[in-house]
């Protein structure tokens, strides 16, 4: 193939990322953007194995590599509840850090296989910057991305990990890895220094992603989650130079790009400063606050006293959480929907950014369940309605809903703009238990006069009231 085509074809693979990135902003093209992204990494897969020459066996390798890839993935996906999709995309983040550093030692080891190597066999020096910055990058983000994947699979406590002089620690392993890569950038990447330089920055690259991580709270994951997607693209990006493969670049840059455009979104929906999610200093405040000894009354209802109240209601405002979708219960709360519809009743959803713990976790899941598009609200576009509602029926979001965020400066959440159901008439919750919710923190609104706690499993709660309409 002529380098011409090649070209040519890394730039439709290009335009198809963008058009895939396009069609995931909204739930109704979603399919058609995965459709775009699938279709853009094939072209570019192709156009790479088509554009190099390769010998049988090496051939073999690559395609049997590719079908062992592609079917664990296929498993994966098919097998994969929707509950754990944050810690999925933060699995998937590691084997892309790793991937990075794999692809620069192997840049480093056979240079000649790259066309980065003089006559001499030195390495040009733009690409001995190009292999740091990919395996620092690459680095961290496998090593972060697995302490992210620990803490919201429930392997290790999701409560801030705080070392003594962390900050010091920190920027010592920074100036450490730079002084490793001008020490690597003398060595001209040859010989057995410039492998032991390469390693040693992989392995300072590997403890800074674990520091960095280890001290932010279960809350902020979601953050994480999305500032690691952005690390991963940028370690991409830079061997794309390195590799003077334009499909990788173009797909890195977006990567990078779109991950730090959201998690700034994300920082500013969650009041942290995004600086400090950057260098990894936001846990500290995410402590949860200690139980004051307070015993405190809360009023139980039943799935009768909810389906009579919301039945003879004028409007009712839906807020599905991360309950909602260990429950799976998203199917019968369309239903019930349908149901007070049916009887006049306004229905609408409100969804916070971070509900799920993952952006888009919630509107993934009333998609699922064949909600309207028209009546699924975000956070700023619900607000303000919640003061007019009848009833706001939250089903397993808890942080989200806590009024503590406006009204207790000394709560770790406190600044976060959440959903302000308690401003409705009557605020149904349906729990398991008056526990604390992700950011181990206790919600007020349990026990405020206005809120009916219906402590039951979601869908099975929700299947009653069905009955009971």
């Amino acid at each position: 193939m002529s380098a011409n085509l090649a070209a040519f074809l890394y730039l439709v693979s290009g335009v198809l990322f963008i058009q895939a990135l396009r069609g995931l902003s909204s739930p109704e093209t979603a399919r058609r953007g995965n459709v775009y992204g699938m279709a853009g990494m094939a072209i570019a897969i192709l156009t790479t194995l088509f554009s190099i020459r390769i010998e049988f066996g090496s051939l073999v390798m690559i395609l049997g590599g590719l079908a062992l890839g592609g079917t664990v993935g296929a498993v994966i996906a098919r097998r994969i509840a929707m509950t754990a999709m944050p810690q999925l995309v933060a699995a998937f983040h590691s084997l892309v850090g790793m991937a990075a550093v794999f692809v620069a030692a192997a840049a480093l080891y056979a240079p000649e296989a790259f066309g980065i190597n003089n006559a001499d066999g030195s390495l040009h020096m733009q690409s001995l910057i190009e292999l740091s910055l990919g395996v620092f990058i690459g680095a961290v983000t496998f090593s972060g991305s697995v302490i992210a994947f620990a803490k919201l699979n429930g392997n290790m406590s999701g409560k801030p990990i705080m070392l003594p002089m962390r900050h010091a620690i920190n920027l010592a392993l920074v100036g450490g890895a730079v002084v490793l890569v001008f020490m690597l950038i003398g060595t001209h990447g040859v010989g057995a220094s410039a492998q032991s330089l390469f390693w040693i920055l992989t392995l300072v690259a590997l403890i800074f992603g674990v520091l960095l991580i280890i001290p932010i709270g279960g809350a902020d994951m979601p953050v994480v989650v999305s500032m690691l997607n952005s690390y991963s693209g940028w370690a991409a990006a830079a061997l794309g130079f390195t590799l003077e493969n334009t499909a990788l670049l173009i797909t890195g840059a977006l990567v990078g790009s779109s991950g730090a455009i959201l998690s700034y979104i994300m920082c500013k929906g969650m009041n942290r400063s995004f600086i400090s999610v950057i260098m990894g200093g936001f846990g500290e405040t995410a402590a949860a606050a200690e139980d004051d000894g307070i015993e405190r009354t809360v009023k139980r209802g039943a799935a009768e006293d909810a389906a009579f109240i919301m039945k003879n209601a004028g409007k009712v405002i839906i807020v599905p959480g991360y309950g909602m979708a260990v429950a799976q219960a998203q199917h019968a709360l369309k239903e019930m929907a349908v149901k007070l519809k049916e009887e006049g009743v306004e229905v609408k959803y409100a969804i916070h950014p971070v509900a799920g713990r993952m952006p888009g976790h919630m509107n993934v899941l009333l998609a699922e369940a064949d909600v309207p598009y028209d009546d699924v609200f975000e956070l700023e576009d619900i607000n303000s309605e919640f003061g007019s509602a009848d009833v706001a029926f939250v089903i397993g979001a808890n942080d989200v809903t806590n009024p503590a965020a406006e009204d207790d400066p000394s709560s770790p959440i406190y600044g976060m703009p959440v959903l302000k159901v308690w401003e409705a008439g009557t605020v149904m919750f349906i729990k398991r238990s008056l526990g604390a919710g992700y950011a181990g923190i206790e919600n007020p609104l349990f026990f405020r006069d206005n809120t009916m706690m219906l402590l039951s499993d979601a869908k099975k709660m929700v299947e009653e009231i069905n009955k009971a309409l």
